[in-house]
C-alpha cells in the first residue's frame, strides 16, 4: 500500500496495524531544537487512548508512545523522528468469523478489490487504531507550533452526536474537557449520555459531527490556487478513517446566505483588521486572516454492530453477519483529539512554508 505520508515540509507517514505488534509514525521536517519528550506527547495520545469509560471501546491499549530516533538530550535534532506505540490487547479472534465476510458499510469489501489481500483483524490499517499515530505525530506539531506560534491554541469538541446537537447559546469552553463527549454544552451532557447509552445497550452505533477551532493563529498562512490551507485542512480531516465531509466556517450553509449576510465586513482596529464575523471560517481565497479557523467533520457510524445486516462472502454467496468484538458506539468521541492532531500538523506545515516562501510576518502591512 502507498500513499501512507501527508504534509509538504512537515510530513507524517504513519505505519501499522490494529492487529499488529505495534504501530507508529515516521516524523519528517520537524525544525531542530524544539523541546520534545515522550511525556509531552502522552498528554495527547491519552486523550484518544481506548477503555476510558463505557462509551468507547473497551479495548484496553495504554498508547504509550515511544520516541525511538530525531530527540536528544529532550530536544528534537532535525533528523526524522520515529514514533512507536506497541499493541498490547489484540483479540484478534473476535474477527474470525468476518474472515470470509465484508461488513456492509466498511473499508472490507474496497480493500479487497483493490489488493486481493485483507487483514481481517480489527480491519487492519482501516481501523480507527491507526489513528493513535497521528495523534502522537499531532504531539511533535503541537511542540514546534508552541516555539513558533505561541500565541495559537487548537481545540476539538463535539456538536452533534445522531440527532442531537449543541445548544450554541449555551456554548462553555470550560466544559469540552469535563465530559466524555468534549462538548462544550453541560445542559446536553446527561441526554446525550443516556441516547448513546441506550445505543451502546442495543449493540448499535451512531455517527457525529466533530468542530475544531485554531484561536490566535496568524494571518498569511496558505497559497492561491493549488496551495489553499482549507484545501490540506480538508484533506487532512477526510484522511482519518470514517470521516464523510469536512466544512470550513459556514460550510454547506454558506449555500442559503445572501452576499451581505456571509460577508465578514472590516474595519480597522488598534492592533490591525477587525472582522464583524467570522462566516469564512479564518480562511479568505485559501490564505488565513488571523481570524479562529473553524473546521467541522462528520464522522460516520461504526459498522461493527450487533445488529444482522446482509452481505456477501468473499466466494460472493450470500450471507448474514454480527460482528462481535469491542467496538465504539460512538468512534467520534475519539476523534475529538486526532482532528485537533491534524489540525496542528497542517497549521505547522503551512507555517513553514510562509516562512520558506515570505519570512517573517507578513508581506503587506495595513495601517
Amino acid at each position: 500500500m502507498s500513499l501512507n505520508t501527508f504534509g509538504h515540509l512537515f510530513r507524517v507517514t504513519t505505519w501499522g496495524e490494529s492487529h499488529g505488534p505495534a504501530l507508529g509514525a515516521t516524523v519528517d521536517g520537524c525544525p531542530p531544537g524544539v523541546p520534545i519528550t515522550a511525556e509531552d506527547l502522552q498528554v495527547w495520545l491519552d486523550k484518544r487512548k481506548p477503555g476510558q469509560n463505557k462509551f468507547t471501546t473497551q479495548r484496553r491499549e495504554a498508547d504509550e508512545v515511544e520516541i525511538l530516533s530525531g530527540v536528544f538530550e529532550g530536544v528534537s535534532t532535525g533528523t526524522p523522528i520515529q514514533l512507536m506505540i506497541r499493541n498490547t490487547d489484540q483479540r484478534s479472534k473476535d474477527y474470525g468469523d468476518i474472515a470470509e465476510k465484508f461488513r456492509p458499510g466498511h473499508a472490507d469489501i474496497t480493500y479487497w478489490q483493490k489488493y486481493g489481500v485483507r487483514d481481517y483483524r480489527g480491519g487492519g490499517r482501516s481501523s480507527a487504531r491507526e489513528t493513535a499515530a497521528r495523534v502522537a505525530a499531532g504531539g511533535v506539531a503541537r511542540a514546534a507550533l508552541a516555539v513558533l506560534a505561541p500565541e495559537l491554541r487548537i481545540t476539538g469538541y463535539m456538536v452533534q452526536m445522531g440527532e442531537k446537537h449543541i445548544d450554541r447559546a449555551r456554548f462553555d469552553w470550560g466544559q469540552i474537557g469535563r465530559n466524555p463527549f468534549w462538548v462544550p454544552d453541560a445542559g446536553a451532557v446527561e441526554d446525550w449520555a443516556d441516547y448513546l447509552d441506550g445505543l451502546r445497550k442495543a449493540g448499535s452505533s451512531v455517527g457525529a459531527m466533530i468542530e475544531v477551532t485554531a484561536q490566535g493563529a496568524p494571518a498569511g498562512l496558505g497559497a492561491p490556487v493549488y496551495g489553499k490551507l482549507d484545501t490540506d485542512l480538508g484533506a487532512a480531516m477526510l484522511s482519518i478513517n470514517a470521516v464523510k465531509g469536512v466544512e470550513i466556517g459556514e460550510g454547506m450553509a454558506a449555500a442559503m446566505l445572501t452576499g451581505e449576510a456571509n460577508a465578514d465586513e472590516i474595519s480597522m482596529g488598534p492592533d490591525g483588521p477587525e472582522f464583524s464575523s467570522n462566516h469564512a471560517g479564518g480562511i479568505l481565497g485559501g490564505i488565513s486572516t488571523g481570524q479562529d479557523i473553524v473546521v467541522r467533520f462528520a464522522v460516520k457510524p461504526t459498522s461493527s454492530i450487533l445488529t444482522p445486516r446482509k452481505t456477501i462472502r468473499r466466494d460472493g454467496t450470500e450471507a448474514e453477519i454480527i460482528t462481535k468484538g469491542r467496538h465504539d458506539p460512538c468512534v467520534g468521541i475519539r476523534a475529538v483529539p486526532v482532528g485537533e492532531a491534524m489540525m496542528a500538523c497542517v497549521l505547522l506545515d503551512h507555517l513553514l512554508l510562509h516562512r520558506g516562501q515570505v519570512g517573517e510576518g507578513l508581506r503587506g502591512k495595513i495601517g
